[in-house]
């Protein structure tokens, strides 16, 4: 065997393993993109999410500050019926 025969040897196998690696990537790059893909759905999915809590809270404030404002009117009230003689 030649030393032309050997290095053609070697640069064929170096292709075929090339070509793997190559194919290996474009598989990654597929995985890659479905994750992020997946990654946009759960932020979308988590400010949805979050928005549904804020309005949760806001509804939970606005009636408790109702409740307040009931109570100190009921308070008011009852202070005047106990001062008419």
């Amino acid at each position: 065997m030649t030393e032309f025969d050997i290095i053609a040897r070697e640069v064929s196998g170096y292709r075929t393993r090339f070509e793997r690696v190559e194919r290996r990537l474009a598989e990654i790059d597929k995985v890659i993109a479905r994750l992020e893909a997946a990654a946009l759905t759960t932020a979308r999915a988590l400010q949805e999410i979050s928005r549904h809590w804020d309005a949760l809270y806001e509804a939970m404030q606005r009636e408790e500050e109702s409740d307040m404002s009931q109570l100190g009117g009921e308070r008011d009230s009852s202070h005047l019926s106990e001062r008419k003689p």
